[in-house]
C-alpha cells in the first residue's frame, strides 16, 4: 500500500513497518548495551550502516563503498572483541516470556544449581539469601552490592554464603542465568504480622517480595531449613529438595526486567 513519497523514494506500508521493527531492535539492543564499550562500538556500527544507505541512495559510489569496507570489519571485531556480552544478550532473548513460553523444555542448569546450592548450604548450617529476577527491575538493590556477572553454578552459590567470605552478609540476585551481583543490602518488611522470631534474612526476603515479583530462596542458618518466599508471604516453610525444585520450575519460567 502506497503511502507517500519522498523524492525519488517511494514508502509503502510494509517498507514503514520493516523501518519501525528495524529502528525498535537496534533500540533494545543498544539500550541492553548502553554505558558499555559494546554500547558506544554498536552505536559506531549503526552510523556505518546509516552512511552507507545515505552514500547509496545520493548514487555516492566511491564512498558508499568505503563504508561498506570499514562495516564489513566493524561487525566481525564487535563478535570477537565481545563475545561475553553477546552470550548475554542471547542468554537475556532466551529468558523472556515469549521464548520461554514456547520452548520451555525440562529443568534448567540454573535452577539444578539453585537447588544444589540450598541443599548443600541446608546440611552446613550456612545461611543464604537468594533472590530471583523476573519482571520487575532490580538495578537499584545490584548496584549497591558487588558485580559479580558470573553463571550461576553450585559451587560458586555455596561460596558466596561462606561465612568466612567477604560476600556471604546480603543476598545474590539473579537474572538470565547470572549472578548479577551479591553482598546486596535488601528493604527490610515493615509488616506487624510477621513471626517476632524471624530474623533480619526473614524480613529482607518478604521485604523485597512485597516490592517485586521476585523468587527469593531463603536457606536459614540457625534452624537449618529452606524457604521459598513470593508475593509478600513465605509460600513454603521447610521445603525440601523435590519440592523446591519443582516450585522453582514451575515458576521460574516467568522472567524478567532490568
Amino acid at each position: 500500500m502506497f503511502l507517500f513519497q519522498i523524492g525519488f523514494l517511494t514508502v509503502t506500508l510494509i517498507d514503514l513497518i520493516d523501518l519501525l521493527l528495524v529502528s525498535w531492535l537496534f533500540f533494545k539492543v543498544y539500550m541492553y548495551f548502553k554505558g558499555t564499550r559494546a554500547g558506544q562500538m554498536l552505536a559506531g556500527l549503526i552510523f556505518l550502516m546509516l552512511s552507507s544507505f545515505l552514500f547509496n541512495a545520493f548514487g555516492l559510489s566511491a564512498s558508499s563503498w568505503l563504508v561498506n569496507q570499514f562495516q564489513t570489519v566493524w561487525v566481525v571485531a564487535f563478535v570477537i572483541l565481545f563475545q561475553p556480552e553477546l552470550r548475554r544478550l542471547l542468554i537475556y532473548v532466551g529468558q523472556t516470556r515469549f521464548f520461554q513460553r514456547i520452548f520451555r523444555v525440562g529443568t534448567s542448569r540454573t535452577i539444578l544449581s539453585i537447588v544444589e546450592a540450598s541443599i548443600q548450604l541446608q546440611e552446613r548450617h550456612w545461611g543464604g539469601l537468594i533472590v530471583i529476577q523476573r519482571e520487575t527491575g532490580l538495578r537499584s538493590y545490584k548496584e549497591q552490592g558487588t558485580q559479580l556477572k558470573a553463571e550461576v553454578t553450585a559451587p560458586l552459590l555455596v561460596s558466596i554464603f561462606n561465612p568466612t567470605s567477604p560476600l556471604h552478609d546480603g543476598a545474590v540476585i539473579i537474572q538470565n542465568d547470572i549472578i548479577d551481583a551479591a553482598a546486596c543490602i535488601l528493604p527490610l518488611t515493615e509488616s506487624k504480622m510477621i513471626d517476632p522470631e524471624m530474623g533480619t534474612r526473614h524480613r529482607a526476603a518478604l521485604g523485597i517480595s512485597e516490592e517485586t515479583d521476585a523468587i527469593i530462596v531463603l536457606i536459614s542458618e540457625e534452624k537449618a531449613r529452606i524457604s521459598v518466599v513470593e508475593d509478600g508471604r513465605i509460600a513454603h516453610i521447610s521445603v525440601d529438595e523435590i519440592g523446591l525444585l519443582k516450585y522453582l520450575n514451575d515458576r521460574m519460567f516467568i522472567a524478567s526486567g532490568d
